[in-house]
């Protein structure tokens, strides 16, 4: 037999053999345990101004944490949180600062950077975004 650098092995008789490569499913929730890391994460979020990246870090940092857990303490349902914490979700501005309280979290507001056109904002959903809106920059510090 021969291998080639595609992973086949070729036996003498002709016949080809294709070789399954097994996967596992990767959660980056598992990798994030410090306060650091999930600060760090969120922080790139809002660097993008992209809503769906930062529903989706703010998700995953939950699922860090327990995701019944922060639904408790942020007042709603686990599935509710799991839907709007997502890609495609849009959370209320109620639900943000509650999951991030929970999480032990604080968002503050600072200026802007001046590096070229200001960037307009994405959403999951265009609701309620104005023609020519712009993000302002936002940093996440941990309170503990």
């Amino acid at each position: 037999m021969s291998e080639d650098p595609r992973g086949l092995e070729s036996l003498a008789s002709g016949v080809t053999i294709t070789m399954a490569i097994k996967t596992v499913p990767f959660d980056p929730a598992e990798h994030l345990r410090s306060t650091e890391d999930q600060v760090e994460l969120l922080n790139d979020a809002f660097a993008t101004g992209n809503v769906a990246y930062i529903a989706n870090a703010l998700g995953t940092i939950a699922r860090a944490h327990g995701m019944s857990e922060v639904a408790r303490g942020a007042g709603v349902t686990r599935e509710a949180l799991y839907k709007s914490l997502t890609k495609s979700g849009d959370p209320k501005l109620t639900t943000f600062v509650s999951v991030l309280r929970t999480l032990k979290l604080d968002l503050k507001a600072l200026p802007a950077l001046v590096t070229g056109r200001p960037k307009k904002i994405t959403r999951a959903r265009n609701r309620g975004l104005k023609a020519g809106s712009t993000r302002k920059a936002a940093r996440i510090r941990s309170v503990a």
